[in-house]
């Protein structure tokens, strides 16, 4: 009964407070901010599949201020780099998370509740980000990010430590490390409990629509490695192993958001008229649909759909909950993809794709080096990246690293595939206004850090030995994603702009009237801002 006494008396305060809002005629401040991040979300999905959006997306695309020109304007487009910039406003040169493999995995921060993944935490991340903000602006300020991977869901929140959830496919869990908590909260507990996902077990993925409303064609080999490439996709009939496999279909976008609801609601976010809560949700199904089956495929164009009306329930539930005149939301994503070289459907212009095999030039470097005694930690080469960890060993050994990188780069040039391969030290004099590749190099890593060149394939061109389709280059293909505000402060329409991700901290922070801590790359949307000149 006190509870109940006491939630009227906050929704009449909270009514008071819209009242005089309305009658002064300034927009209420928002309650709640959500961002939603679909990962590997490419930026022409909206249009390609308009037809087809009736729910969630379709409402939000078309009632906000949607920047069809946006971009992730850096070089690595991966997962942990893209959430990275999403809520720091700054790039990945200055946020420190320069790629998958230099993101949140670390053994010091274990799991719980029985996942036995790698542990995680935000320990490589630099800075600070829009909910670090938001509480030196008001400490009472609660917030939760909720994502099926560790770094999508630690990312958009930073070094702060608080309820911050990611999917275990292992242990069919959503879990955290303890950086965060040594315990599971009793509310997270109780959903893992219940184990949605074992109602699937048996059960496939089919269609939303008919066949006939999707254009592109079902029977293609390269897909998924040539297995399980057809509509039906079955669920295995083995509990566990639905857990392990739940992440690969779209259903995992649901039970994230339901997760996200229950969270929201035991954090009781968005519930005081005087305080600004936070909520992140990356949902990440695209991602796992798209490397599995490529952005050519029935299967993306179902998942999107999927996506669509979950998105759609998740918005109505959320409307019931918190007033949604008090309600902001962002939307983008941390990267696009590239179809398989080899399908050529006719919506990307990918025919003169390469396979390109970068290996015996490594090699033969790998065995010169060692030859003249630089041992292979001193220096490494990653997805076209060439690093130098550790200079005083090829000091020592009386090998010079400048000389070494020009001579290795001339050799990488001539490999068919090969579009360019950048000097960093070099990348300094070049225009970067006219030269996105240098411009989104040097916002990946600064000249005189141990990154010492770079490569860049040729559009829509592949590694030889990826399996799957990808992402990861600085073209537009794996650059453009959506950018997108929604609701309380924003000013709705289409605006032309290009714009990069950023600028979405920036400008969520400007409706909210927060001011960053700190120096940015991004600058607020101001056509996205209701009454902003």
């Amino acid at each position: 009964m006190i509870r109940e006494i006491l939630a009227a008396a906050c929704l009449a305060a909270v009514a008071a407070l819209n009242l005089a809002a309305q009658k002064s005629g300034v927009a209420p401040k928002p309650t709640l901010v959500v961002l939603i991040t679909v990962d590997q979300m490419r930026g022409d999905y909206p249009a390609r599949f308009k037809q087809n959006l009736t729910g969630g997306l379709k409402r939000l695309f078309d009632g906000g201020a949607f920047f069809r020109n946006g971009f992730q304007d850096h070089a690595v487009t991966e997962t942990a780099p893209g959430h990275s910039t999403l809520t720091s406003g700054r790039f990945p040169v200055h946020t420190g998370i320069a790629a998958n493999s230099q993101g949140v995995g670390t053994a010091s921060a274990p799991l719980l509740g029985g996942a036995t993944e790698t542990g995680a935490s935000p320990f490589r991340f630099r800075g600070t980000t829009l909910v670090d903000w938001m509480r030196a602006a008001d400490p009472t300020t609660r917030f939760l990010s909720v994502s099926r991977k560790d770094r999508g869901a630690i990312l958009p929140i930073g070094l702060a430590k608080g309820d911050v959830y990611w999917w275990s496919g292992n242990a069919g869990i959503f879990t955290t490390s303890r950086y965060y908590a040594d315990t599971l909260p009793a509310w997270v507990q109780r959903f893992n409990e219940h184990k949605a996902y074992a109602a699937y077990a048996g059960k496939t993925w089919d269609l939303l629509l008919p066949g006939n409303r999707y254009a592109e064609q079902d029977t293609v080999w390269e897909e998924s490695n040539g297995v399980d490439f057809l509509f039906p996709h079955p669920f295995p009939s083995d509990t566990a192993a639905v857990a392990r496999m739940f992440a690969n279909y779209p259903v995992m976008d649901s039970l994230t958001l339901t997760f996200a609801l229950r969270g929201l609601q035991e954090g009781q976010l968005g519930t005081d008229g005087h305080r600004t809560d936070f909520l992140a949700v990356s949902l990440s199904t695209t991602d796992a649909v798209g490397h599995k089956y490529g952005p050519d495929s029935r299967e993306i164009h179902d998942q999107i759909l999927q996506l669509d009306r979950y998105l759609d329930a998740f918005l109505d539930s959320l409307f019931v909950l918190r007033d949604r005149k008090r309600v902001l939301i962002a939307l983008t994503s941390d990267h696009g993809v590239t179809p398989y070289p080899e399908v050529h459907s006719g919506r990307y212009p990918n025919k003169n794709a390469k396979r390109v095999n970068l290996d015996p030039i490594v090699t033969a470097l790998q065995v010169s080096l060692r030859a003249a005694g630089v041992t292979d930690s001193a220096w490494s080469f990653d997805d076209g990246v060439f690093s130098v960890h550790r200079a005083a060993a090829f000091d020592s050994a009386k090998v010079n690293v400048d000389s070494t990188t020009r001579v290795f780069a001339a050799t990488l040039r001539k490999v068919p595939g090969v579009m360019r391969v950048d000097l960093l030290s070099d990348l300094a004099k070049a225009n970067l206004t006219k030269d996105k590749i240098a411009r989104r190099w040097l916002h990946m890593f600064s000249p005189g850090s141990a990154t010492k060149l770079a490569v860049t394939l040729t559009p829509y061109s592949y590694w030889e030995a990826t399996t799957y389709a990808t992402h990861g280059m600085p073209h537009d293909s794996d650059a453009q994603v959506p950018v997108l505000f929604w609701g309380a402060g924003v000013r709705a329409g289409a605006p032309p702009d290009t714009v990069r991700t950023v600028d979405i901290a920036p400008t969520l922070a400007a409706i909210m009237g927060v001011k960053p801590l700190e120096k940015l790359d991004g600058v607020v949307l101001k056509k996205a801002v209701r009454g902003a000149r």
